[in-house]
Parts: C-alpha cells; structure tokens; sequence
C-alpha cells in the first residue's frame, strides 16, 4: 500500500535541503573521481575500479549493513549495498537502481574531460548515471544524519551492464524486485526533471542475408543480391510501424557486400523495436523472425527476440508518482511526469508487478552525447527529494 503515511514535513524537508547543500562539495569529489574512471560496458577493470571507489564510500555511512560485490562474466562487477535492516516494516524492501557502466570508449575524457562551466558539470557518464550513484550513498547518509529512518529496509543495486542490455544484471534486479515493496529507478529524469511514469518495451534483432555472388557486369543474371533483398526487408519492417499504437521499428546499422563489380553475397540488418503494450511483443516478434524472403535463392536468418518489457503508468506506479509529487511539493517545486521511448532496468522490475517511478536522477541533458551534464544547483534539490520519498514509504 502506497501513501503519505510518514509524512514528510517542510521542516524535515528544509532540514534535508542544507544537509545535501553541505555535503555537495564533498559529493562531487567522489563523482569526479568516478566519471574519471572510465567503465564502459564490458571493460572489466573499469567496472571494478568504479565499484571499489562506491565500496570506499559506504565505509564512512551508518546504517548500511552490507556491501555485497557481484561477479559479472564478461563485464565486472554488480554492487548490492543492504542498509536500514532494523526498519519497522515487514512489507518489502524499498529497492533504489542505478548503473555504473557507460556508452562512452575508454579513451573518451582525453576528449571531453571533466569541466565546469555556467552552473552545469560536464563528464562523459555523468548525467547517465555515475553522479547518481553518488547521490543515492548521500541519501543514505541523510537518512542517518537527519535521523530519517526509513521504515522499510533498503537495497540500492548497481549493476554493470545496463547500456549492453543488462544481459547479466536482469536477474537480479527481478530477483530484489519480487521482494520489494516499491522501487525507484534512478535513470536520468526526462527535461525539466520530471520522472517517468512509463517507459517502452524495447526488442533488438537481426536479419542476415545469404545470397549468391556473381560479376555484375558479366553475369549479373547468375546472382542473388543480398543488398537489394534485406532492401526489400526493410521497406517490409517499416510496414510494421504504428506510432499512435506507440510501435517503432528502426533498421539502424546496415552492412553488405564487397565490391561495387559483385552481386552481394551477403548482407545484415540490426533492427531496433520499441513498443507500448504488452500484447504487441509476441505479435512483432514473431513477424521478425519468420521473415520469408522475396528472392527464394537468398537465405534468411532472423535472430534476437523482445530484450525489455514495458514499464506501464499502473495504478500502483500513479500512486507512487502522486507520493512523490507530494514529497516535491514540501520541498516547493512541482514534479512532472513524462512517458519516453527509452527503456531501463525499471521495466522489468514492473514486470514484477510492483510499483515504479523511474528518472529520479539528477538533472541535467546529453545522456550518450557529447554535451552531457548536469545541472549544480539542483542536486541538493534532488537528493532531499530521493530522500523525502523513501521516507514517506
């Protein structure tokens, strides 16, 4: 059950406001330290050097109760911080997710380093979602310092492989999902901060062409381009599309072929599908992969599947939003919502049939772009809003 049933005073929520506002400078040292350690995803030794900086950091927090370091194959390492295990509730647990992983190469801040500049901080990372991962250990440390004791007991769970499709972090965040009593997504917040209320299914899959090669200009009669049939494919997927049903296919990365003289003997296609409503996954799934080719001399091979289910606006993720809107509210600001064609390790803990409010991160702009950011003045903001709100549950 959802409510304001601890409320969160204006004098708990002024009192919050110049705790984070004290500890900003402090904050941002350890930010800077992890946006200068790049840790894309798949870099091993990126991963577990960010996690050994996080693990560094909770040594100094009451109230966390235990730092758990996950072995993730091929990508590094998960953390899973406990905190609050005296919480008075048995109803669930309050599960915070984040990620320490990045899109952008190592190699990225030789570029683009750190800089501040006009009230904003700039970092490959820093937005998406490495200055979040920093202010959850705050919040943490609020909670304590401010004698905020949240009633249920916490797990903050960063997992390392988020921007690859959290083909290893999925099952444990569906794991602390089923036991939890609501969970807050701490994603970077759509324009203007305002949270997301639903996000999109997404699915990636792949279409290979196998066709035949011959001399385009001896014989071009004797082959079976695979160009001109993942062509033809494509014009098909975009058949799929249906925007006011919320469906989008983009065929992003096309490759084939080997000289401009050969029929193309072979040709790829990755497809990038995003969706709204649960019924379509199994729909365009399987229009995907039981492609048929127009040319029966070419060989069709359509793999992937749906990676992310959707995060739908429930009841149960209304509630949460209106509790956090609330929360907003005694801190003098009006929270938006926002639906977004992106997804997040938010939908599949929806999945789980608990509520979630995902994008409470820092604001800011540029995630996976050049101009990424964040916005100073509005941490201390969103550090007592993350904390009011666990309060509150």
């Amino acid at each position: 059950m959802l409510g304001m049933e601890y409320r969160f005073s204006k004098s708990m929520a002024d009192a919050a406001l110049r705790f984070f506002e004290s500890r900003q400078g402090e904050m941002l040292k350890l930010v800077r330290s992890l946006v200068e350690t790049e840790s894309p995803s798949g870099d091993l030794e990126g991963s577990r050097a960010v996690v050994n900086l996080l693990v560094q950091a909770t040594q100094e927090i009451e109230g966390v109760a235990s730092v758990e370091r996950v072995e993730s194959p091929n990508y590094g390492e998960h953390l899973r911080i406990k905190a609050f295990n005296d919480a008075q509730s048995d109803a669930g647990t309050i599960l915070l997710i984040g990620h320490t992983d990045t899109v952008h190469p190592c190699g990225t801040l030789l570029e683009r380093g750190w800089r501040e500049e006009g009230g904003r901080i700039y970092g490959p990372g820093i937005f998406d979602m490495k200055a979040t991962c920093a202010l959850a250990l705050e919040t943490l440390r609020a909670c304590t310092a401010l004698d905020l004791a949240p009633h249920h007991r916490i797990v903050l769970l960063l997992t390392c492989d988020e921007e690859d499709g959290s083909k290893m972090g999925r099952a444990l965040v569906e794991e602390e999902a089923r036991r939890a009593h609501s969970v807050l997504v701490l994603e970077p917040p759509a324009t203007g901060g305002r949270v997301k209320t639903a996000r999109k299914g997404t699915g990636i899959f792949s279409i290979e062409a196998r066709g035949i090669a011959a001399h385009a200009g001896l014989e071009p009669e004797k082959g079976a381009s695979a160009i001109l049939e993942i062509a033809r494919q494509i014009v098909r997927l975009q058949e799929l599309n249906d925007p006011p049903r919320g469906v989008t296919i983009n065929v992003g990365v096309v490759n084939g072929g080997t000289r401009l003289n050969v029929v193309a003997a072979h040709a790829q296609a990755e497809i990038d599908v995003r969706y709204s409503r649960p019924e379509d996954a199994k729909r365009l799934e399987e229009a995907i992969l039981s492609v048929k080719p127009f040319d029966g001399r070419v060989e069709l091979i359509a793999t992937g599947g749906i990676n992310r289910p959707p995060l739908e606006r429930t009841d149960k993720v209304t509630r949460l939003y209106a509790l956090a809107r609330e929360v907003a509210a005694t801190l003098d600001f009006d929270l938006g919502e926002a639906s977004v064609g992106g997804a997040s390790d938010g939908n599949f803990a929806a999945a789980m049939d608990v509520p979630v409010l995902d994008g409470l991160g820092i604001e800011g702009d540029g995630a996976h772009a050049a101009h990424e950011h964040i916005i100073v003045d509005k941490i201390a903001e969103r550090g007592a809003l993350l904390a009011g709100l666990i309060t509150s549950l």
